[in-house]
């Protein structure tokens, strides 16, 4: 992502879709239980969903993203909430994770997976590097209809059309067909109005 793009979505991170990220962050606690040990946020971008749960909980934090540009954003917003000691950016490629097998007790990505090149490599590498009782949290939502409602009055008809492409019936169908070609067994795709998020698991 070039500096004009990554400007543009830190704009709108903050001016539109802020209201969400606490309330995900806070979905997330209550779903995985999971509030210690380490975390891997996936396309973090400028970071607010790993920080909204980083203030929630005790996880130590590496925020993971393709973009020099999104990391640096996240980087400054790190020390805006005075989070260094529990969280640190990192550079990488989901298809590829830099981190050792069985490493990462929670991974969670908000709106990446859409933009995987090849999703069922991305999986397996993410289940790679789950720990034993490790959970992920991946997908795309707003925390509740009246935030996605809210959040929608202020974007186009483009955007409408590819919500419904990315977190509706046909996007859980093709989530379902993707993993099924994998050697992960421990799965679950939860949709609802404000979103899909899927959840792996290995066993302790």
């Amino acid at each position: 992502m070039d500096k004009t793009n990554a400007v543009e979505f830190e704009k709108i991170a903050r001016e539109v879709f802020a209201p969400a990220y606490r309330v995900i962050a806070q979905q997330i606690k209550n779903e995985t239980k999971i509030v210690e040990g380490k975390c891997l946020e996936i396309g973090t971008g400028i970071g607010y969903l790993g920080l909204a749960l980083a203030e929630i909980t005790d996880l130590q934090f590496t925020l993971y993203d393709i973009s020099t540009e999104m990391l640096a954003y996240a980087d400054q917003n790190i020390i805006d909430r005075n989070l260094q000691t529990r969280v640190q950016t990192q550079k990488g490629d989901v298809h590829s994770i830099s981190l050792p097998d069985q490493s990462i007790d929670l991974v969670i990505s908000r709106g990446s997976v859409f933009f995987w090149e090849d999703q069922e490599k991305a999986f397996e590498e993410i289940y790679r590097i789950l720990a034993p009782g490790g959970m992920t949290f991946i997908g795309g939502g707003f925390g509740t209809k009246e935030i996605l409602d809210q959040i929608g009055r202020s974007m186009d008809s483009k955007w409408h059309a590819k919500l419904e492409e990315r977190i509706g019936d046909t996007s859980a169908h093709n989530f379902k067909k993707v993993l099924k070609q994998t050697n992960i067994k421990d799965y679950e795709i939860n949709q609802s109005d404000a979103g899909l998020w899927i959840k792996m698991r290995r066993a302790k």
